[in-house]
């Protein structure tokens, strides 16, 4: 069964067919740079990086010290894998699968 996101939209469809599109790390500097602030880019990252340490079963405190990501940032990422759609275990998984 197809995932049936809360926040479906036409735009948001184009939107990620293009980012599907992106072929390179290049790629994605020159889009993600045009699309969003620096601070949205920094905030995209440490937000991947708190769910993969939360993966890694760090403590908040650690995970803090590391990314200096808030409590409050830590606690809804770990709500997201929790009770979310799914999406950073997916990518996470990707990406260790990539590493071996």
């Amino acid at each position: 069964m197809a995932y049936e996101s809360k926040f479906k939209r036409d735009d948001i469809d184009e939107l990620f067919r293009a980012i599907l599109l992106l072929q390179d790390e290049e790629d994605c500097y020159r889009f993600f740079e045009d699309v969003c602030t620096v601070n949205e880019i920094h905030a995209i990252a440490q937000r991947l990086q708190v769910a993969k340490l939360l993966s890694e079963d760090k403590t908040y405190s650690e995970i803090e010290s590391i990314t200096k990501a808030s409590t409050a940032t830590i606690s809804r990422i770990n709500k997201c894998l929790v009770y979310g759609a799914d999406g950073y275990k997916r990518i996470l998984e990707r990406l260790a699968a990539e590493e071996d």
